[in-house]
């Protein structure tokens, strides 16, 4: 049976491969000043117009990689949350980590007068720290002494805890100058703004970091995923693994939020995705977790991108659009 799982998993992996390369193509390709595709290659080895090359270079190239470095750790943060909690409905935009992040961000832009890529690498830390203190105030108002944190409670309170952050950056939006309030708004409605190389460099470390560890400790969220009692009985430290791993995912997930904005439903949709393809085995949805969570964001901003002739959508309405379907089909299966 688990060969046959590998089988399966090598199958996907490769299909989603290929489909993840195709978006980036067309992500590359598609805009107001569209480049065709089999230009794309003699553009990077140097026989492109001016044009070409700054479009591609300078502006394309740039953001499909932040965009496929952001919907990979998403993807992998929802998992992980989703394993650590017990509940196929956690995702870090719901259940406030990603609020918690914005708000950090939100009041550092407001401190550097908006002066933030020169503070690309200073971001998702600031981030992190934020929604760390989210993760952790939720954690705490929903551990059980004798009986660990109760999923469904992390999950209710983290939704009010969402909330109350929504709030806070209202009195932000509310109080700052009149040229804030846009990048705010834009942030919340999760408008991709960190499309430099340095931001894409600044998300590095945190992937490098991340991904290494949370596959490494597949087997601990296998055994996350089942019974309290079973987890225990095999030996585990259920409290100081849940802890760990929650620490890495709130990592991730702030490192993405903090240049492309408040996007949610990434980290709920691309698990359940890999676990109906391949199985509910984390060593074999995981890798293809990733790929599915960068297709996602990267097809999302595609169309927020060229929908409109005159206007870009945020690639976080899109996502929302797709995500709060699913989020209703989910609520009501696991009802």
């Amino acid at each position: 049976m688990f060969k046959e799982g590998r089988k399966k998993q090598r199958k996907w992996f490769l299909t989603w491969f290929v489909v993840t390369l195709l978006i980036f193509a067309m992500g590359i390709s598609l805009g107001p000043a569209s480049i065709s595709i089999d230009r794309i290659i003699p553009t990077l080895l140097g026989d492109g117009s001016f044009k070409e090359s700054f479009v591609l270079l300078s502006v394309r190239l740039p953001r499909m990689f932040v965009l496929t470095a952001a919907g990979m750790a998403l993807a992998l943060a929802g998992a992980v949350l989703q394993g650590v909690t017990r509940n196929d409905l956690a995702d870090p935009g719901m259940i406030g980590i990603s609020s918690g992040a914005g708000v950090g961000i939100t009041v550092f832009y407001l401190l550097v007068n908006g002066d933030l890529p020169h503070f690309s690498y200073v971001l998702p830390v600031v981030g992190f720290c934020s929604a760390l203190l989210t993760a952790l105030c939720i954690y705490f108002f929903s551990y059980q002494r004798n009986k660990g944190v109760h999923p469904i409670q992390f999950i209710l309170i983290g939704v009010g805890v969402a909330s109350a952050l929504s709030g806070v950056m209202m009195v932000l939006i509310s109080s700052a100058e009149r040229s804030d309030v846009q990048f705010i708004a834009q942030w919340l409605a999760g408008n991709v703004w960190g499309t430099d190389w340095p931001f894409f460099w600044a998300l590095v470390p945190w992937l490098v970091l991340g991904i290494p560890y949370i596959f490494y400790k597949s087997n601990v969220l296998n055994v996350l995923a089942m019974t309290e009692q079973t987890a225990v009985g095999l030996g585990m430290n259920i409290g100081r693994e849940r802890l760990r791993l929650l620490i890495v995912a709130v990592a991730l997930a702030a490192a993405a939020v903090s240049v492309t904005g408040g996007i949610a439903f990434i980290g709920l949709m691309a698990p359940h995705i890999a676990k109906q393809l391949v199985g509910p085995r984390y060593q074999f949805f995981l890798p293809l977790t990733l790929f599915i969570g960068a297709s996602l964001l990267m097809l999302a901003d595609t169309i927020g991108r060229v929908a409109i002739a005159t206007a870009s959508v945020p690639a976080g309405i899109v996502v929302a659009f797709i995500g709060a379907p699913y989020f209703l089909y989910l609520l009501r299966k696991n009802a």
